[in-house]
């Protein structure tokens, strides 16, 4: 067996990633992750169940703490079908992977499937793959009545020099650990830099950002985060103001050496100052430092891709679709 391609470790990535925080249940030739605890649903897509190569293990946290612990499975698992009169009305992990791909012969009835199985969880009835994987999901989608968004796929060249970007005087970039007294207002900032479309300059700024990060702590959501960046399950990065505000925020998610970078966003104030890229390339330097060998990202707006080009990832040659989900990797 040769090399995996590009696309085939983008593949085992979407495939590997969301099992540190989500059980999996196979429905036919589709699979939907269903998340263990609290925290953003996860999302329905083709069954990606394969034999999984060895991978280098999760990267490292920042900060002292416990080591990193593997996902949860080692990798993507085949499942049997629920018996008949099954309380959960999904499949159950059987633990055994697959001879090889499915998910080539979907049809509306499996869509239909996951769909109530997602509504009988109270989640979004979203899906997410790889369109040249499986280009016949997109029409049986869009029949279902489900909007479908594309999201090119970009990947940093592993040999392209990556330097540290220009800050803003007084503006520093540190990766946060799960006692960082910046978390409330990093977790925060995506509600405010992702809440309109576009990349120019708006009126949230600390005030707003103070508000939602009390919010935040608040109802939760900030202890949820701690042991996932203790385990090294989630790296985050900001871009600190002097007087420790966050500017600008993004993340990964490593698994066998591979990451998609995510989240990049910048408080609507403070935008146009380059906050968006120093913190992207942060994120990328630290991810090859801590054994990440294949860097990628998904953009919605040709002119956030014109600047992750300039840091020098280039296309992929893939694009991930996403129905009925928010707009990724801004």
């Amino acid at each position: 067996m040769g090399e995996p391609t590009l696309r085939d470790r983008i593949e085992l990535y979407y495939a590997t990633v969301p099992l540190a925080f989500a059980d999996a249940e196979e429905f036919g030739p589709l699979r939907l992750f269903v998340r263990k605890g609290e925290g953003a649903p996860y999302y329905g897509g083709p069954n990606h169940a394969y034999p999984v190569p060895a991978g280098p293990a999760p990267v490292a946290p920042a900060s002292a703490g416990p080591a990193p612990v593997a996902p949860a499975s080692a990798g993507p698992v085949s499942v049997d079908p629920v018996p008949a009169g099954s309380a959960s009305g999904g499949p159950v992990a059987s633990g055994s992977a697959s001879s090889g791909p499915v998910g080539t012969d979907i049809t509306a009835a499996d869509i239909a499937r996951v769909r109530a199985r997602q509504r009988q969880l109270g989640v979004a009835e979203s899906f997410e793959w790889l369109a040249e994987v499986t280009p016949s999901l997109r029409a049986l989608v869009e029949a279902a009545g489900l909007p479908v968004a594309e999201r090119p796929l970009m990947v940093l060249d592993p040999h392209h020099p990556l330097p540290a970007q220009p800050l803003p005087e007084g503006v520093t970039i540190r990766i946060l650990d799960a006692d960082d007294p910046g978390l409330p207002a990093v977790l925060a900032l995506p509600r405010l830099a992702f809440a309109d479309v576009g990349t120019a300059v708006g009126p949230a700024g600390r005030a707003e950002l103070a508000a939602v990060a009390e919010k935040l702590v608040a109802d939760g959501t900030v202890e949820t985060m701690r042991p996932t960046l203790l385990t090294g399950h989630k790296v985050l990065a900001a871009a600190f103001a002097p007087d420790g505000t966050p500017l600008a925020a993004g993340h990964y998610h490593p698994a066998r050496g591979i990451t998609e970078i995510g989240g990049i966003g910048t408080l609507p104030t403070a935008r146009r100052q380059g906050l968006g890229a120093a913190v992207m390339a942060a994120l990328a330097t630290h991810a090859r430092e801590h054994g990440v060998h294949t860097v990628f990202l998904a953009y919605a707006e040709a002119a956030v891709a014109r600047i992750y080009a300039r840091l020098g990832f280039r296309p992929a040659g893939t694009t991930l679709l996403i129905a009925d989900q928010p707009a990724r990797g801004q």
